[in-house]
């Protein structure tokens, strides 16, 4: 799109530059350490990021995707799990969750989603439980919380773990608790463009369990708990000390950032309302983050070249679903109708801390001059 942009998806520059200051002085109290891994920063980090989820403890690690390989991993190391063993999870989610699974040479059982609010149909769960199902991977997509007690319930009567994919949901609640607090373990991705972003790469495991947490640091360094002795056969999965003190500069204005999405995606519903898009619920009780503000509709490509000719840049999540990619070409057969609907239809309107009234006016008016010229 060139300089042709006026309202940009998502402004990190912008974003960041809210806190220049702060940020500067904490890069610079690492590089005048002269201590660039596994040092204060982390422990610091670590401490306030399992305060604020509510958790005992917090892992840092080197992004999201390996957050949540980690936990399974950590869960067939303990023996709760062995290869072949079933999880759950969403068939709408990005291919991160489904990677973490096949990994570790589990067997993911993809579920729709509901078409409402694009988190996992409960109802259609319990059907899917066998014999092999070890745990239930929910994934806060969007921003916005997939738990239930429902589902909490059904880990309680079959036994499963509840794991996590918070990767987009940075400080979602539910009735007052944090997303990552709600199962045995959540796996979390700081990388740059999440509403919890870091400068670079960057993951966290948040977990009650303290022989996964210690677990999962094993594994994370090596498989080694003290220098040159292995464990396990492990890998190299780090939170640098440079992410760590941003993160923990970033982690103070979370709250404030998510209010603001909130007020601007509440703005989006009031004004598009009248338009025959499918858009998302208000927020309640702080159930949604807006990570993503999505809409659908059956023009979506159509909608999505007038914007850009009009300079307003969007994104689709995703224009593939899981089951459709060669990666999975095994999947490539199977139908999902819910899912392939979403993919087909789902845009990404611009959404973060920075974006302006603005430039949420001009985006409004955009949607609504393409609907008044006969496009939906």
């Amino acid at each position: 799109m060139g300089n042709n942009v006026q309202v940009p998806y998502l402004s990190l520059k912008d974003i960041t530059g809210q806190y220049t200051k702060e940020i500067h002085e904490a890069v610079v109290r690492v590089t005048d350490s002269g201590w660039y891994l596994k040092g204060r920063e982390n422990e610091s980090f670590e401490a306030s990021y399992a305060k604020y989820i509510g958790t005992k403890y917090c892992v840092g690690v080197g992004n999201g995707l390996d957050a949540l390989t980690l936990i399974l991993r950590a869960y067939l190391e303990l023996g709760v799990m062995k290869p072949g063993d079933e999880v759950i999870v969403p068939a709408n989610t990005y291919i991160a969750s489904i990677l973490a699974i096949t990994e570790n040479g589990l067997k993911p059982i993809l579920i729709e989603p509901n078409i409402h609010t694009y988190q996992i149909d409960e109802t259609l769960i319990e059907e899917r439980i066998s014999d092999r199902t070890k745990a239930i991977m929910i994934v806060h997509l969007y921003g916005k919380c997939s738990f239930s007690d429902e589902i909490k319930n059904l880990c309680k009567k079959y036994h499963l773990k509840l794991i996590e994919d918070n990767a987009q949901a940075h400080g979602c609640c539910y009735q007052g608790r944090r997303t990552g607090s709600l199962g045995d373990a959540a796996g979390h991705s700081f990388y740059p463009g999440k509403n919890l972003g870091a400068l670079g790469d960057g993951g966290a495991v948040t977990t009650d369990d303290e022989i996964l947490a210690n677990t999962i640091r094993e594994i994370a360094n090596y498989g080694s708990s003290k220098k040159y002795v292995f464990k396990y056969q492990g890998r190299n999965s780090r939170l640098d000390e440079i992410q760590a003190a941003v993160l923990n500069v970033k982690l103070k204005y979370l709250d404030k950032d998510n209010e603001d999405r909130t007020r601007k995606a509440h703005y989006y519903i009031k004004h598009l309302n009248d338009l025959p898009l499918v858009l998302p619920e208000k927020a309640g009780d702080g159930d949604n983050v807006f990570h993503i503000f999505p809409i659908r509709t059956q023009k979506r490509d159509d909608l999505q070249k007038y914007l850009k000719d009009k300079g307003i840049e969007t994104l689709i999540h995703y224009p593939i679903a899981p089951h459709k990619q060669q990666a999975y070409q095994e999947w490539n057969k199977m139908s999902f109708p819910i899912t392939e609907e979403i993919h087909k239809t789902e845009l990404s309107l611009p959404m973060s801390p920075v974006l302006t009234k603005e430039q949420c006016d001009f985006v409004i008016e955009a949607i609504k001059l393409w609907h008044n010229e006969g496009s939906i």
